[in-house]
């Protein structure tokens, strides 16, 4: 039985099978629309989300499954003081494959030590978001043709933004990635995402503060929100979310195949008059989502 905690607990190799699957899947939906008739996916959000619980259930039941869960840890017996070890116990005797978003670093490794099913994380605090960096990965190799020789700007929350942490960590598998990191002083990457990642395989990469001179040299912006749910202090948040702003104008500085992507859910980091440029890909990239949870939730049920 396999889970998903992180973007590496496949190989490049199985991730491109899994991106082929995925193609294939949007390619010819009515060849999948009955391989998981009479299978179950649970979907455990103990944290507000649209985009990645509503793309699990619509691809488990396009799949022809079915869906269970609950969406917020208030509607849970979390409420009530029941432990994730002991809820993804009682989830392994109703459904086949559990989908979990948590708060804290670590409980979707916790759930998976204990349960009876294939876990997936759906997203953990300021750690990892597999799934996330999967639909990013698809997203490029569909709209570039390829996921190597490219300069990636990352922008934003560097900080506590994880579908950011499990981008580089998928990324540096890749031959000539170059990251340049656009974030002010106080949402800078992690040290050990700086040391342990990209120091350490000599990945190159600069910290920069400003989006306007990054432009012209990315191939792929990938931008991202201030999250106020990660902040302590509401001050320092008021003062941070507003620190870059994509606008026309910026795009004019970019390469004409560049491609701007977004995890979603945007604020105001990227103007609404973007939408309309041929290079903002971030919806494509949302639909992306749900092909490549189709073709995980059929590989770890191994009925792909």
């Amino acid at each position: 039985m396999k889970h998903v905690l992180s973007p590496l607990d496949f190989s490049t190799d199985e991730l491109d099978r899994l991106m082929d699957l995925a193609c294939d899947i949007e390619k010819n939906p009515q060849k999948y629309a009955k391989k998981c008739e009479g299978k179950q996916l649970a979907t455990l959000f103990y944290e507000p989300s649209t985009r990645t619980r509503l793309s699990f259930e619509s691809a488990m039941l396009s799949l022809g499954g079915s869906v269970l869960g609950f969406s917020s840890a208030d509607s849970s017996s979390a409420a009530k003081g029941e432990s994730v070890s002991d809820t993804i116990r009682v989830i392994s005797c109703y459904a086949d494959i559990c989908a979990i978003r948590h708060p804290k670093e670590g409980a979707p490794l916790v759930a998976s030590l204990r349960s009876g099913i294939p876990v997936i994380n759906a997203g953990d605090g300021g750690h990892q978001h597999p799934t996330q960096t999967m639909t990013d990965l698809l997203s490029i190799r569909s709209l570039k043709g390829s996921i190597c020789h490219m300069t990636v700007g990352l922008c934003g929350d560097l900080k506590f933004g994880r579908t950011v942490h499990s981008l580089i960590h998928a990324l540096v598998r890749y031959p000539d990635i170059h990251f340049v990191l656009i974030s002010p002083k106080e949402l800078q990457i992690p040290d050990y995402i700086r040391e342990d990642v990209l120091k350490a395989r000599g990945i190159p990469f600069e910290e920069v503060t400003d989006l306007e001179d990054a432009m012209p040299k990315l191939d792929i912006l990938y931008m991202t929100r201030v999250q106020k749910e990660r902040f302590f202090n509401e001050e320092e948040y008021i003062r941070m979310k507003d620190c870059y702003i994509l606008d026309v104008e910026k795009m004019k500085l970019a390469k004409q195949d560049m491609l701007v992507l977004h995890p979603l859910p945007r604020v105001n980091e990227i103007s609404v008059e973007v939408d309309e440029d041929p290079r903002a890909a971030y919806f494509k990239q949302a639909r992306y989502g749900k092909y490549i949870r189709m073709a995980l939730i059929l590989t770890l049920l191994e009925l792909a």
